[in-house]
């Protein structure tokens, strides 16, 4: 623990990850841009397909105890962080917050180990669907081409190989601004489609029903659960708030606020409008049902057609953002802190380690494209400890309200239920795993969904 606070941000002038890419400069606008962009993805196209499991109103419930219990979440994790800063221990790594309360070294290299996972896991899965997007524009403008998904992920790669250079992530404020636009932008396009072909003569049926089975209604409202809980996680809180420049305290709030107003608009409109038509028919990407493999799209190809960029270059932001912890611990022990962010003793290895990096997940990305599945176990048992668990521990551990208050009981509520969730999750996702194991072939030209 002495270590931790001697480290701390006051005293980093040796830590090269802390001083070129955890820079503190940035406004709370700034992290309200970094976390919308590693909250509201492409995933919120999933919601339609949760709510199927759902039904209308514990869809309606369960997304919303989503959405309130994980800003209650972010927001206690800002608290302690704030609380530690007053004391002079300033943290901007997760891992070095987490093992300087917890007072734990394993946790030092647990934190790590888990984010890791979820960093790498949505690295690989933004370079997949980014190259089957390109394949979609592909296939429709040239349907008997001869490109496959890998050639498109191999073209991802090498933008992704590029834009990694950016040296810090207060850099990636203007992108993560664009970024909360596009999201924006494809969530009301999908929206409009979904209407459009909700009014229109070619209308499909629209059957609201749950499973017949008790055992299969329980396991799929759990998978749906599950899916809403990644959704609103992202695992790298102390990272965002460690961009704003000190003192953070009471910033990381109005960040979370302009954040969640934009999952509030496109969460609910996403969900609403998408089992609106398709009911539980409703694919896993809301995309795939509104451009059936049959007949004609349901909506204007234009309309889709943007949807499909706009998510496409978003993926190429979230990419970015989720790799941050990789390349601040590459930086942390490849850059000399004495020499010039740009100088050559600090640029070489930059180039070397980040593209290589970008190369690993390219390639895991070309070669086992069923990605998603093994990324939802990922998901199950990385973000649920990360934002559903540890926030409420270290609140309680930093603040230590008493036994008697409700604070406590809920916060102790919320590590029991979640924990719960999270091994059903893990559950859930790994019987998928299995089940699709008959369709998984390396360097295929479809993903798996």
């Amino acid at each position: 623990m002495a270590e931790v606070a001697e480290n701390g941000p006051f005293h980093r002038e040796d830590d090269a990850g802390a001083t070129f890419v955890l820079q503190s400069k940035g406004k709370w606008w700034h992290a309200g841009f970094h976390l919308t962009t590693a909250i509201v993805g492409p995933t919120i196209l999933t919601l339609p397909y949760a709510f199927g499991g759902l039904g209308w109103g514990l869809g309606f419930l369960c997304l919303t105890v989503m959405g309130a219990v994980t800003f209650y979440s972010y927001y206690l994790m800002s608290l302690v962080l704030d609380h530690c800063e007053k004391a002079g221990r300033r943290h901007i790594r997760f891992r070095e917050l987490a093992s300087d309360v917890l007072g734990s070294g394993w946790m030092f290299y647990l934190v790590v180990f888990i984010q890791t996972a979820i960093n790498t896991g949505i690295g690989i899965g933004a370079i997949l669907l980014a190259g089957e997007c390109l394949q979609i524009l592909y296939s429709n403008l040239s349907p008997h081409g001869p490109l496959k998904l890998y050639h498109f992920i191999a073209m991802v790669t090498v933008v992704m190989i590029c834009l990694s250079q950016f040296p810090s992530f207060h850099s990636l404020r203007h992108i993560n601004f664009v970024s909360l636009l596009l999201s924006l932008g494809y969530t009301f396009l999908v929206v409009g489609a979904c209407i459009n072909a909700g009014v229109s003569r070619n209308a499909p049926s629209r059957d609201y029903s749950l499973e017949s089975s008790g055992s299969s209604r329980i396991f799929s409202a759990f998978t749906s659960i599950s899916i809403m809980a990644a959704i609103f996680g992202n695992g790298i809180l102390p990272e965002i708030q460690a961009t704003l420049a000190p003192p953070a305290t009471g910033k990381m709030v109005k960040g979370l606020i302009m954040c969640y107003a934009v999952i509030f608009v496109t969460c609910y409109s996403a969900a609403v409008s998408g089992y609106w038509v398709f009911g539980n028919k409703s694919n896993s990407n809301i995309l795939k049902s509104l451009m059936p493999d049959e007949g004609p799209p349901l909506a204007p190809v234009w309309i889709l057609g943007l949807a499909i960029v706009f998510i496409l270059l978003q993926l190429f932001a979230i990419g970015l953002v989720y790799s941050q912890v990789a390349y601040e611990i590459m930086e942390k022990k490849s850059a000399d802190v004495n020499e010039a962010m740009f100088s050559k003793r600090n640029l070489i290895p930059r180039i070397i380690l980040r593209s290589m990096y970008v190369i690993f997940c390219g390639f895991v990305a070309a070669m086992i494209p069923f990605f998603g599945d093994i990324n939802g176990v990922a998901g199950a048992i990385g973000f649920i400890p990360l934002d559903f668990v540890l926030p409420m521990l270290l609140y309680n551990i930093t603040y230590k309200p008493t036994k008697s208050s409700v604070v406590y009981w809920i916060n102790n509520s919320i590590i029991v239920v979640f924990t719960c969730v999270g091994i059903l999750g893990t559950f859930s996702s790994t019987r998928q795993l299995v089940k699709d194991a008959n369709k998984f072939k390396l360097f295929s030209s479809d993903v798996v969904d």
